[in-house]
């Protein structure tokens, strides 16, 4: 049985521990509710950007002229994995290197035999993991979060869209958490390259319609393209980032819990031993009083 002394250091440890959780969860809630009203404002504008660039491409001839909607066979491969920098969110970071795991194994799984399956990572944590498990990793934006701006991720987005133009890859996806609640994170694995485009409903919706593109329709789609590109990538880190704070509120909220359940515990073992030492010192007590008489 441990000492009273053990027993109570124990107890001073599991408190200061649980100072700590509480206040990472209070530091978590308040940075959430900064990425929450950011990603809220983010979500319509990036919506209606896509629709817009739906609409214009239903009614634009040269729209698959495009060299960002160029499809070619797919030998190079580029996955955006978008983690934190810090760990302390539960489950958040290892369900999305688990899910492009996933991804690599049922999509790409000949091109990552031959070596050709290449990590653009985005947050530090997944940086770390794929270069464990031997992967080729980008790391020049592990520190984006540290310097969240449209500025930054514009840049990446730019690298990105230059790499495949210029035909270092085949093929971009995107993996990122979509934040829905504090204690729900969605995973979406999406084609960020080339672009796919659905506009079998624009076209239905505008068959009727003649269009008049000023300036040219090629211009118009050569600055729409890029920016919604570049509004999709910096959704998903906005998504992310709150999808990370909700994580991690969550999981030091449950850690706070959890020290207190232990401190309960420990308290009642204390006790016991307290209780034990003392049954035990008027036992000696008595023992020798009787030792005495006789």
């Amino acid at each position: 049985m441990a000492s009273l002394k053990e027993v109570r250091n124990r107890i001073v440890s599991v408190n200061s521990t649980q100072q700590i959780t509480k206040a990472m969860k209070m530091v978590a809630a308040a940075k959430l509710r900064r990425a929450q009203d950011n990603i809220i404002q983010m979500r319509p504008y990036a919506q209606k950007l896509g629709d817009m660039l739906s609409t214009v491409s239903a009614g634009a001839e040269s729209s698959s002229d495009s060299p960002l909607k160029a499809a070619r066979p797919v030998e190079k491969v580029l996955i955006i994995v978008v983690t934190s920098d810090r760990g302390l969110c539960g489950a958040f970071n290892t369900n999305i290197v688990k899910a492009t795991l996933l991804l690599i194994e049922e999509k790409y799984a000949a091109q990552a035999a031959k070596g050709n399956v290449e990590i653009f990572a985005i947050g530090k944590k997944g940086a770390e993991s794929f270069v464990r498990k031997g992967f080729t990793v980008n790391t020049s934006y592990t520190d984006l979060f540290t310097r969240l701006s449209f500025v930054a991720v514009k840049q990446a987005a730019e690298e990105i869209m230059t790499a495949f133009t210029e035909g270092r890859y085949d093929a971009v996806d995107l993996v990122f958490n979509e934040f829905k609640n504090v204690a729900t994170q969605i995973i979406h694995t999406d084609r960020y390259l080339p672009i796919v485009s659905d506009n079998s409903s624009a076209k239905t919706k505008n068959t009727d319609v003649n269009y008049i593109f000023e300036p040219t329709e090629e211009e118009i789609l050569a600055e729409l393209i890029p920016k919604s590109l570049k509004i999709q990538l910096y959704r998903a880190v906005l998504e992310s980032y709150a999808s990370e704070q909700g994580a991690r509120m969550t999981a030091m909220d449950k850690a706070t819990e959890n020290a207190q359940d232990l401190i309960k515990e420990l308290k009642l073992v204390y006790n016991r031993t307290r209780q034990a030492a003392i049954t035990t010192e008027i036992l000696e007590i008595v023992g020798g009083a009787e030792a005495l008489k006789a």
